[in-house]
C-alpha cells in the first residue's frame, strides 16, 4: 500500500482551506527500478515509460488515478525492435500524442558509430502502449559535442507549435569525475527546436540553446521538461543538475515569459536529497505535465547508489515564478 504525504502551502491554506491540497507520495509508487520516468494521460488512464531495465528497452506502467495504483505491464516492451543506428541501452523515453491521434515515442540510444555516446530517435504507434516502430535514422545526433539524450516534446498552447527539447551530452566527452566533466571543460546545454506537427518525427527549424549549467549545477544539467502555467502566463523548464550517481542530484526549474527564453533559474531546487523527512535520495530525471500540475521522477532506493531508481509522483502548484510541491 502507498500512502500520500500532504505538503501544503501556508499562504494558500490561509486563503482557502477548502482548496485541494498538493501532495507528493511519501513512498515510491513503483518500488522497482523505473528510472527517468515520463508519463502521459490518455483515455482516463495514466501511462508511464522508463529507461531500459536490462530486459525491456522501454518498460511501461499504468494507473487509473496517477497518485497510486501503478501496475507494471509484465514483460511488455513499448519498443521491442530497435533501429540500426543504435546498439541499445535505451534511456529516458517520452511519449506525446499528436492531433491526429497517433503517438510518438522519443528515446536515446547508444550510437553504433560511437558507443561512448547516445543519439535521440523517434518511434510511432497508434496505440499508447505500443509497439512503437522506430524511424530508420536518428533525430538528433551531435556526436562531436558528446551526443544527445533526454528528449521531451512540448505542445505550446500559445503558439500552437510543437517543440522538442533535449540535453547535449557534453560530459560524455570526459573531464573526470563520477559522471564526466568534473573539470567543467564541456558544455551540457538544453536545446530546443520545432517539430513537424503532423508527424512529430522531424525537426523543422534550427536548434537553439535555452539553458546551460552554472557554478551551482556541478558538471551538468539534463532531463529537460517544459510546461506552461496558464494562471501565471509563464513557461517552466524543469531540469536536473549534478551527477545522477551522486547525492547532489536534484530537480530544479527555470521560468520565462517566452518559450525560447530567456529562462531564469529558481533560487533553490524543487527537490533535493533529504527532502520530505529524509525519504528522497537523489531525486531527478523528472517529467512534468504540460500544464505544470503533475510531476513524475525517480529517487534512489539507497543513498548514492543508482542501481535501483524508483518512481515517485507529486502534484505541483505555481504561484508567481515559484513552484511548490
Amino acid at each position: 500500500m502507498h500512502y500520500v504525504l500532504l505538503i501544503t502551502n501556508t499562504l494558500s491554506r490561509h486563503i482557502n482551506d477548502k482548496k485541494k491540497k498538493r501532495s507528493i507520495s511519501n513512498a515510491p509508487v513503483i518500488a522497482s527500478n523505473f528510472p527517468d520516468p515520463s508519463f502521459l494521460e490518455f483515455d482516463n488512464t495514466f501511462y508511464a515509460f522508463s529507461t531500459n531495465n536490462g530486459k525491456q528497452n522501454v518498460p511501461v506502467a499504468r494507473s487509473p488515478n496517477f497518485n497510486n495504483n501503478w501496475t507494471l505491464l509484465k514483460n511488455h516492451d513499448a519498443l521491442p525492435t530497435l533501429p540500426t543506428w543504435t546498439t541499445g541501452n535505451i534511456w529516458a523515453p517520452s511519449v506525446i500524442r499528436l492531433s491526429n491521434g497517433n503517438f510518438v515515442l522519443y528515446f536515446s540510444g547508444t550510437s553504433r558509430n560511437d558507443k561512448r555516446k547516445h543519439c535521440i530517435g523517434a518511434a510511432t504507434s497508434s496505440n499508447i502502449e505500443g509497439p512503437y516502430v522506430p524511424l530508420d535514422e536518428s533525430l538528433v545526433c551531435p556526436l562531436n559535442d558528446g551526443g544527445a539524450i533526454d528528449a521531451s516534446a512540448f505542445h505550446d498552447p500559445i503558439s500552437q507549435k510543437l517543440y522538442l527539447t533535449w540535453k547535449v551530452d557534453g560530459n560524455s566527452l570526459g573531464g573526470g569525475g563520477p559522471c564526466g566533466n568534473a573539470d567543467g571543460s564541456h558544455s551540457t546545454p538544453i536545446r530546443i527546436a520545432t517539430l513537424n506537427p503532423s508527424t512529430g518525427t522531424s525537426l523543422t527549424g534550427s536548434a537553439s540553446t535555452i539553458l546551460d549549467r552554472d557554478k551551482n549545477d556541478g558538471p551538468l544539467i539534463e532531463a529537460p521538461s517544459l510546461a506552461y502555467s496558464t494562471s501565471e502566463e509563464m513557461y517552466l523548464l524543469f531540469f536536473s543538475s549534478n551527477c545522477y550517481n551522486g547525492v547532489l542530484y536534484d530537480i530544479s526549474y527555470a521560468t520565462a515569459k517566452n518559450v525560447l527564453g530567456p529562462y531564469t533559474k529558481a533560487k533553490q531546487p524543487l527537490l533535493v536529497s533529504g527532502d520530505h523527512g529524509g525519504r528522497l535520495k537523489s531525486p531527478g530525471g523528472a517529467e512534468v505535465s504540460p500544464d505544470a500540475s503533475r510531476i513524475v521522477f525517480h529517487g534512489n532506493r539507497e543513498a548514492g547508489k543508482p542501481a535501483v531508481r524508483e518512481m515517485w509522483v507529486g502534484e505541483l502548484s505555481v504561484r508567481g515564478n515559484v513552484v511548490t510541491i
